[in-house]
């Protein structure tokens, strides 16, 4: 999709039906990344059919990896054969940083160009790095590439503290331990349904993890990973979004394939607007309510309120009656999307990593541009319950995150071309 493509939506009809949340992209992306462990009959399920997706499978296949895609599903039948990554399709895609740990587990030898990715911020690479020289690799930067070296016996287990939260160090200390000497114990890990995923699936294949889903987990290293099938957990980013899009149009939405207990957190705050949350067996029905409440949220990592539904919960909040606050407390540049929803008439204020919005009856369609994958939504979200015609420009990013995203607005009553 070039940058030339837009969304051209007509705002102001409610969302009426039910939805099927794809895989999670998060989720899926490490286990991919993961195939290079397991190297042989290595299936995965539910995979969504994204940008991003289709980045890491070209990146894999560089590799030497041998796959088999159709819909929703990946195979992966040999081990990667090359131990340097292609600065092209590295370049498109931060998570390709995830390939790092996997490789020179296999190969003992990674050359791997920086990535690139949203321009939400720095999410700095140090903390992988880190990782990777703790459990005994070594570990250049030379002209853009990293250069990582691993001695013949492999990773050797060892204690980690991050320093801070990081859901992409976790994943990578994860993939680095599971086949290393010893015991790995990751202190202040990330907690986030994507990480237990990936956990979950290197237990199947034979790991030895305890303490997924919590701050402390430790990892016992085996000789081998067996071939094995596993599906991608549903994606909570999407649930959320289709939930506020619901809430803002003020229609009856029915998310299906949806685990409540990855957006709890997020699910509480929306019932406080006055949207109704109607909890069924993986499912939830989203009631919009004529009269949306403001309310304040913080950014925070799991089980927080989620920095990847912070755009489009402030686009709720631009309809809201009063003032709300939004604290950002993960990314440092996460409020582009704040000057195009002001084009379609919000009254946003912004200081350093706080947003005070104060809610309006009504906004206005207009022309606007999506600077990365969630404010893309948000836009889309806020253009759902504008007055007239809303044109969402630049669409490569929200193609990374979100499959078919036209046709299931659609199919709810959007009027979106």
């Amino acid at each position: 999709m070039n940058s030339f493509d837009k969304l051209i939506i007509k705002g102001k009809k409610k969302l009426f039906g039910e939805v099927n949340i794809s895989g999670a992209k998060n989720s899926a992306l490490p286990l991919m990344a993961a195939s290079i462990l397991i190297n042989n009959d290595y299936e995965l399920n539910n995979v969504p059919n994204l940008l991003d997706t289709k980045i890491m499978i070209k990146l894999l296949k560089s590799l030497g990896v041998k796959t088999q895609v159709s819909k929703g599903n990946i195979k992966f039948l040999s081990p990667p054969l090359i131990h340097v990554a292609p600065e092209k399709l590295v370049n498109t895609m931060r998570a390709s940083i995830l390939i790092l740990a996997p490789l020179l587990q296999s190969r003992k030898h990674a050359v791997v160009p920086l990535p690139g990715g949203c321009a939400i911020g720095t999410r700095p690479i140090d903390l992988h790095i880190d990782v990777v020289k703790k459990l005994g690799a070594n570990i250049e930067l030379r002209d853009g590439f990293l250069s990582a070296k691993l001695p013949e016996v492999g990773f050797r287990g060892c204690q980690i503290k991050f320093p801070k939260v990081s859901v992409g160090a976790t994943e990578c200390a994860i993939m680095a331990s599971v086949l290393a000497q010893g015991t790995t114990e990751l202190i202040n890990a990330a907690r986030e349904p994507e990480i237990v995923d990936l956990g979950n699936c290197m237990i199947k294949a034979g790991a030895k993890i305890s303490g997924l889903g919590e701050s402390k987990i430790i990892i016992e290293g085996v000789q081998k990973l067996n071939p094995t099938t596993f599906s991608v957990i549903p994606d909570r980013i999407e649930a959320g979004s289709f939930a506020i899009a619901a809430s803002i149009t003020g229609g009856e939405v029915n998310i299906k394939e949806i685990r409540y207990s990855d957006l709890e957190t997020f699910l509480n705050k929306l019932k406080l607007t006055g949207t109704k949350v109607i909890y069924g067996q993986n499912e939830v029905k989203i009631i919009g309510s004529n009269k949306l409440k403001s309310v304040n949220i913080s950014t925070e990592p799991h089980p927080g309120f989620p920095t990847d539904l912070q755009a489009q919960f402030m686009s709720l909040m631009c309809l809201a009656d009063g003032k709300s606050i939004i604290n950002e407390n993960i990314f440092e540049n996460r409020f582009q999307h704040v000057p195009e929803l002001k084009k379609m008439g919000a009254r946003i204020m912004v200081v350093n990593n706080t947003a005070s919005v104060m809610g309006l009856e009504s906004l206005k369609g207009a022309n606007v541009k999506a600077t990365d994958l969630r404010a893309s939504m948000s836009l889309i979200i806020a253009a759902l319950a504008a007055e007239g015609i809303t044109n969402v420009f630049e669409l490569e990013h929200l193609k990374r995150g979100y499959e078919n995203i036209e046709d299931k607005l659609s199919n709810l009553g959007a009027e979106i071309s």
